[in-house]
């Protein structure tokens, strides 16, 4: 091996991974032991090959090598490979090779016990690990498990000599060129297990591509899939997750009283010499190839389109509603994956009623979208129709990853058995029982929610009855039509309770949420931003859309910027969207002046003199609801929500009603109309009245703000 071309590959490989789009996650590193290693990692692109050594040798310092395939070894790109420590699969030295440079700790290296790139993902049938490779299956290779056998049994064996037959400890040390026996006993042998996750896999057309075709006269179609799908994983971004699990120290095998005899042996063994203990041996590899190969896949890094694939695949019917398919993956997400206790991508650590609400971070969309395009379904209006044969009938080996993407994606988890055995149980429940199971998940979160915030930032004397906080949902007569009711700055749900109930007597089913930050106390707000008070509204959504078929959003004050924020982002999913005194403008003096308080606050804060503002005085129209006090981070966050929704207004094209008060003392309502204004809907109404209060949905008069609201919903 040359050092100077290993390292500088190195750095070619650096300088690749910087210039790429995809991101890095290593896992486990502590793991990986003192010793000679052979790392077994599953294969899926060439990626694998020339991205493993340089972040195994970061994190090692000692030289990698690996296997390559024969084929590689003709020309420049062969003496290359020769130069930075890879050895050809049919080299006649390299079994001798490789167990001389783990005897000496010269280099480890890495092995891919498929033996080959497993493009379908297809490693799991009948609960053993078979490879699907083109045209044949096989069990995995038992080759690493041998090599590190017989590493180890050459360590142990110049380990006894070196005391009890000093000529043969020489002998050997001679066969393998080893100068000094001291450095090999002191060693151990290691097998650790590597899995890589990469996600999302997607293949497209890219710039590697068109170089390929301009440079390389019929570029035969396997290099072109690999291209496509490999370019577009490090130009468009992927995620790749590398998990190294519990090191295999191949001495807790040599137990076996034939391997003993033979390591204690004094006749001469050399290296290809049979010796009485190799069935033993045999078996012995055997089964550690199969602990390693369970544990390289046990360690697969879950994701959405992991859970998306296998849902689809396993339910028994064949037409899926959308909204059904999205909940029991968000079920499978929010639940289930706790349970089995299987490694997940990080964007499934997060809250995942996204999937019940916009899907803002895409990850229905994209999913489907690809399954649409590759045919493993299709779509008659909300209606997933789906194509069985996609995860059934047999591909092309090389067009796998590009023909049939969803396949591979359900292949890659098969050997998670608790994650499938939970999927399955998802899969083959009825719709209805789906809902309550999501419903009855989303209410138990919102009510434990708050009464760990509620017992968290009490305050004796200042925090109100506990009931004041509490969400709450009034049923109606019919799950057609539901509203989602969204309370204001410094409130609780019962500012809109009122309206709730003139609503749900009028048969409508009504979700009235607590805004994160409210019904506790005002330290419990001045943590929170409006990104938590979104969260809060789409668990609220989620809760009243999976009991009705069609939803109205509607808010008061802050709660009327949110719920136009929410209606901007559903888009023609909402039924409608009515705000009541929606703020864009606030003229209360407090207010006016909070970005430079909250500006000051930073300030002090950060050179840590006196003179820090946090709250000021609030005198509230309903102090048995209200806060007393005002955080100044509150109405910044306010400002940045308001920042946030203007811009979105023109993308509302669903019925709309602003309702305001022209004497209204905090929202001006020259704000509320030049909302109005920007909404981009057809059907749009402005309703003024003159009360002399800002909470108009409660006292006297309410009335008639609640029945202009019915007459709106009522002709939705």
């Amino acid at each position: 091996m040359n050092r100077f071309a290993y390292l500088t590959s190195g750095f070619a490989v650096k300088t690749l991974s910087r210039l790429s789009k995809a991101r890095i996650f290593l896992h486990g590193e502590k793991n990986i032991p003192e010793g000679s290693i052979i790392f077994v990692i599953n294969h899926f692109t060439r990626l694998e090959t020339l991205l493993m050594p340089y972040y195994i040798y970061h994190l090692t310092g000692t030289a990698v090598w690996s296997l390559a395939d024969y084929t590689f070894f003709k020309g420049s790109l062969g003496v290359y490979l020769d130069k930075v420590g890879a050895v050809s699969t049919k080299n006649p030295d390299r079994d001798r090779i490789i167990v001389k440079s783990l005897l000496t700790g010269e280099a480890n290296w890495i092995i891919f016990p498929e033996g080959s790139m497993v493009k379908s993902k297809k490693i799991f049938e009948k609960g053993q690990f078979m490879v699907s490779s083109s045209g044949d299956k096989r069990p995995p290779h038992t080759g690493a498990a041998t090599l590190a056998l017989r590493t180890e049994f050459y360590r142990q064996r110049l380990r006894t000599m070196s005391s009890e037959s000093p000529e043969e400890s020489g002998r050997l040390l001679e066969l393998f060129g080893i100068d000094a026996v001291e450095p090999v006993i002191a060693k151990s042998t290691y097998i650790v297990p590597v899995n890589i996750t990469y996600y999302p896999v997607r293949a497209r057309e890219n710039i590697l591509n068109k170089l390929a075709e301009n440079l390389v006269e019929d570029v035969p179609e396997r290099v072109t899939e690999e291209i496509m799908i490999e370019g577009t994983m490090l130009l468009s971004g992927v995620d790749a997750d590398i998990r190294f699990g519990e090191p295999i120290r191949i001495s807790d095998f040599f137990c076996d009283t034939a391997v003993e005899q033979d390591i204690s042996s004094t006749c001469e063994i050399n290296f290809d010499d049979p010796i009485p203990s190799k069935q033993t041996l045999q078996k012995t590899a055997l089964a550690i190839m199969q602990r390693y190969m369970k544990e390289i896949y046990s360690m697969t890094t879950v994701n959405h389109d992991h859970l998306f694939a296998c849902i689809l695949k396993l339910m028994p019917f064949r037409h899926i509603d959308e909204d059904d398919l999205r909940r029991r993956v968000f079920l499978a997400a929010s639940l289930e994956l706790k349970k089995t206790g299987v490694y997940h991508h990080t964007s499934l650590g997060a809250d995942q009623v996204h999937l019940l609400t916009d899907d803002r971070y895409g990850k229905f969309r994209e999913f489907i979208t690809l399954a649409l395009e590759k045919g493993a379904v299709k779509k008659e209006g909300n209606t997933l129709i789906r194509e069985s044969s996609v995860f059934s009938a047999p591909f092309e080996f090389h067009r796998m990853r590009i023909d049939n993407p969803i396949s591979v994606m359900a292949n890659e988890v098969e050997p998670l058995a608790s994650l499938q055995n939970a999927l399955r149980r998802l899969a083959w429940q009825p719709a209805f029982r789906i809902k309550q199971k999501v419903l009855n998940w989303l209410e138990a979160r919102e009510l434990g929610d708050f009464g760990k915030d509620y017992k968290a930032f009490y305050i004796e004397g200042e925090s109100k009855p506990k009931d004041v906080g509490r969400p709450f949902l009034l049923r109606g007569a019919s799950k057609d039509t539901g509203v989602l009711l969204i309370h204001g700055y410094m409130a609780a749900p019962p500012e809109i309770k009122e309206l709730a109930e003139y609503l749900a007597r009028r048969g409508l089913w009504v979700c009235c949420p607590r805004l994160k930050g409210h019904g506790t106390s005002p330290e419990d707000l001045a943590i929170r931003t409006h990104k938590d008070w979104i969260e809060s509204v789409d668990a609220g959504y989620a809760i009243i859309r999976t009991i009705c078929r069609q939803v109205v959003i509607g808010g008061f004050s802050t709660g009327a910027a949110l719920a136009l924020d929410l209606a901007a982002r559903l888009g023609p999913e909402a039924k409608g969207v009515f705000a009541v005194s929606p703020p864009l403008k606030l003229q209360d003096f407090a207010a006016k002046f909070a970005p430079a308080v909250d500006t000051w606050n930073r300030l002090m804060k950060k050179v840590r003199l006196g003179g820090v503002r946090e709250f000021v005085e609030n005198h509230p129209e309903n102090p048995h609801i209200n806060y007393s006090r005002n955080p100044i981070s509150g109405v910044k966050e306010i400002e940045r929500l308001m920042d946030m929704v203007e811009p979105r207004l023109s993308g509302i094209e669903v019925p709309a009603l602003i309702v305001q008060s022209y004497k209204d003392p905090v929202v001006n309502y020259k704000g509320s109309k030049r909302i109005f204004e920007l909404l981009g809907s057809q059907d749009k109404q402005y309703v003024l009245f003159n009360f002399e209060r800002h909470g108009i949905l409660l006292g006297e008069g309410s009335y008639r703000v609640h029945e202009t609201i019915w007459n709106f919903i009522k002709y939705l």
